[in-house]
């Protein structure tokens, strides 16, 4: 039997996407795209960015969206949690299939002591 995908284990939500946790994010890197929804001044801020991490400010997220595959894993991260699963409702109303949402953001991220960069 395979292995679950990553947006198989997540939590499914009433609004299509599924919740993933900090944990779950760090170790997608380099295997799922992460798209952090936040303004370019909030990466570099105290709370950092994820290594690696794709940005698309949220009033871009739509239109940047056009290029991606539909049936691409994708994880979405901003601040605390509110932006990005707003941005993973429109996207799945888009038609993407496999969107998930960071729990709790960055400040979660932060919390759990997983390595972020600042500049």
């Amino acid at each position: 039997m395979r292995n679950p995908t990553l947006f198989q284990t997540g939590i499914p939500t009433r609004r299509g996407y599924r919740d993933v946790t900090p944990a779950q994010t760090h170790d997608a890197r380099g295997h799922v795209r992460i798209v952090d929804v936040r303004e370019a001044d909030e990466l570099t801020g105290p709370l950092g960015h994820i290594p690696g991490v794709e940005h698309a400010p949220l009033a871009t997220v739509l239109a940047r969206a056009a290029s991606w595959p539909k049936d691409e894993e994708l994880i979405l991260v901003c601040r605390s949690g509110g932006r990005s699963s707003g941005a993973a409702e429109a996207l799945v109303a888009a038609g993407f299939r496999k969107v998930m949402n960071m729990a709790g953001g960055m400040l979660a991220y932060n919390a759990a002591g997983l390595p972020v960069t600042r500049t």
